[in-house]
């Protein structure tokens, strides 16, 4: 088995480039930059060349911000990444995340393990968002199957097999990345989770996000809550079928 990390970073969040450098010092793994697609500067016509609304079903009911495309993009070079070095599985880290000292190289040595090709592992930030059966690892550092995978995507170890049929899959897209990796029936891959949880998102302490929001009306913001909770209850529903 033999991984790399990708450590995808944008250029011009220079508050970042000091975690950038403590991660490159924390991955027990030869370690690259990914230079994050700057989705602020994209024009219609390359938004256009990824990016369609209603592709798949249950339809996603928001449109994506161009951070959110650039998001997505960026993994997309990770996995390329993995696929271009001819390497068994990469770890794709984005540059808010902090791990655990003591907790983060036992757990990641129990991914590595048992990673088969196919495999996308996620690294929870949150206990309790991956619930699902164990199918490997220690009854203290499990590797679970959820019925459906946690929201986030602020750290992951992708097999090649895996990161073909992920970009396969995606050459087109029409939610984030983090969404799309919910729908069990969309790719090849098996996502899979890596527990206990032993990263953590600092994005509070670099200065925020670097995808822009702007501050809505008190309808909208409940009106995209309801409509949230039922597309959230729509993959779930998807995902039960699939696993029967």
């Amino acid at each position: 088995m033999y991984a790399e990390a990708f450590i995808i970073h944008l250029a011009r969040a220079q508050k970042r480039r000091p975690q950038v450098d403590a991660l490159k010092s924390s991955l027990p793994l030869p370690v690259h930059i990914v230079d994050a697609v700057d989705g602020a500067v994209m024009t219609d016509a390359q938004v256009a060349a990824v990016y369609r609304r209603e592709i798949h079903r249950p339809r996603y009911p928001f449109e994506l911000r161009k951070g959110e495309i650039g998001c997505f993009l960026s993994h997309r070079k990770a996995w390329q990444e993995i696929v271009d070095r001819q390497l068994d599985a990469g770890l794709i880290v984005e540059d808010d995340v902090e791990v655990d000292a003591k907790l983060f190289p036992t757990v990641l040595a129990m991914a590595l393990g048992n990673i088969q090709p196919g495999d996308f592992i996620r690294f929870p930030r949150r206990d309790g968002t991956d619930k699902g059966v164990r199918i490997g690892g220690e009854e203290t550092r499990p590797l679970c199957q959820p019925m459906q995978a946690g929201l986030g995507t602020q750290m992951q170890l992708v097999g090649r097999q895996a990161a073909i049929e992920l970009l396969k899959a995606t050459e087109r897209f029409d939610r984030p990345i983090d969404t799309t990796l919910q729908m069990r029936w969309l790719s090849n891959a098996r996502v899979l989770a890596a527990m206990p949880v032993c990263i953590r998102q600092i994005d509070h302490l670099l200065g925020g996000t670097v995808i822009q929001q702007k501050t809505k009306p008190l309808g909208e913001v409940l009106s995209r809550e309801i409509r949230r909770a039922w597309y959230r209850l729509s993959v779930r529903v998807a995902n039960a079928a699939v696993a029967r």
